[in-house]
């Protein structure tokens, strides 16, 4: 490991990820590293005020710093003004100028990931310590990366949102279906949906219904769900509320969104219904960390802790494409065709075996990272 920073006593520590939902939820386990190594610190986070929410409540960060998707000049000028060099160490999580930019601006100290191009090693120069993009690894091992670099033990564990009593709540055993992913080519069929749903009323789990509050998710939803016994919260719960809905439940059916990492970070045994993405690269976190084997690239049904990953291994799959139209709103042969057979079998799988020992709940501390 890399000699460990020197910084003052209580520093100031900016994390900066400039993600979608998913992405910031699976920046936390590098927070977490950094609030076991320097308990007295000051820790916040850069992030789009689109995705604030999902770090409400998290005990490893102090304050979390919003800055619009598509901020104007004048905004990114007023932000980085306030950001100028207010922190002792700040870490980009992210190669992209814009991160790179804030975490240049913001920190004494400067840490951060770098692409192979001309411009990376441009934006290299103004870092203190460097280190490439590891698309070879599963995100949280990347960003753990980090943690070494700083000199740091990592702790692989995805922090979910501070646990919230939810009065929506069954009173008994419920499992809960995630069915709208947030862009159309990581959609699974209706027809699945529907099979799954009534193969878990039928085991005698009362059926709970997540999502968005936009109205064109409900509609899909109401098409998804049509005459179907379930108990529809989308668009009802803050994520803290999501967070804890979830780790009382019996199993969780989603497909690859920010949602399903959330269960998975939570302890519920979760089923993860996986196209074209990559598993090696973006699957569920299982809560108990992934400590010897990481997912591969194909299998029909693969488990790792709480996470079970099924996929339909086509040929060539996973693509790592936005679907068979090569853009977010196109379908996907490799869902369109995935059987709610196999799925319905990872489900009793899940259901038989549950969350392993420790796991349900959140991982157990300084949980180790596999070595890939």
């Amino acid at each position: 490991m890399t000699k460990r920073l020197d910084l003052p006593p209580r520093p100031r520590i900016l994390v900066v990820a400039l993600r979608r939902l998913g992405d910031v939820l699976l920046t936390t386990p590098l927070t977490r590293s950094l609030r076991r190594a320097f308990p007295d610190a000051r820790i916040e986070m850069l992030v789009f005020s689109d995705t604030a929410a999902i770090l409400d409540g998290n005990p490893d960060i102090d304050a979390v710093i919003s800055s619009p998707p598509r901020p104007s000049a004048a905004e990114s000028v007023a932000l980085a003004r306030q950001l100028f060099r207010h922190y002792d160490l700040s870490i980009t999580t992210q190669a992209g100028d814009r991160p790179s930019f804030f975490a240049i601006v913001a920190g004494k100290t400067r840490v951060g990931v770098t692409e192979g191009r001309a411009i990376g090693r441009i934006k290299g120069m103004f870092l203190h310590r460097r280190m490439p993009m590891r698309e070879d690894l599963h995100r949280v091992a990347e960003t753990l990366e980090l943690a070494k670099l700083i000199g740091i033990d990592p702790v692989a564990e995805v922090v979910a949102p501070r646990a919230e009593r939810v009065a929506a709540a069954p009173d008994g055993p419920y499992a809960i279906l995630h069915a709208a992913p947030f862009f159309r080519y990581k959609q699974w069929h209706a027809a699945g949906w529907r099979a799954a749903a009534q193969h878990l009323c039928a085991r005698g789990l009362t059926l709970v219904a997540t999502g968005g509050p936009s109205a064109a998710e409900k509609a899909y939803l109401d098409t998804i769900w049509d005459a179907i016994d379930i108990r529809r919260l989308d668009g009802a719960l803050s994520w803290p509320e999501l967070a804890t809905l979830i780790a009382g439940a019996e199993v969780f059916l989603g497909p690859d969104t920010s949602v399903t990492h959330l269960a998975a970070a939570a302890g519920c045994p979760t089923v993860a219904l996986f196209g074209p993405t990559d598993p090696r690269r973006w699957a569920p976190w299982p809560a108990g960390g992934l400590i010897a084997e990481p997912f591969e690239e194909r299998g029909s049904v693969q488990r790792r802790g709480n996470v079970i990953v099924v996929q339909n291994p086509l040929p060539g799959m996973p693509c790592g494409l936005e679907g068979c139209l090569r853009n977010v709103q196109s379908h996907s042969l490799c869902l369109d065709q995935m059987s709610a057979e196999t799925v319905i079998s990872a489900l009793d799988m899940a259901l038989s075996t549950g969350a392993p020992a420790g796991d349900r709940g959140g991982a157990a501390p300084q949980t180790p990272l596999f070595s890939p």
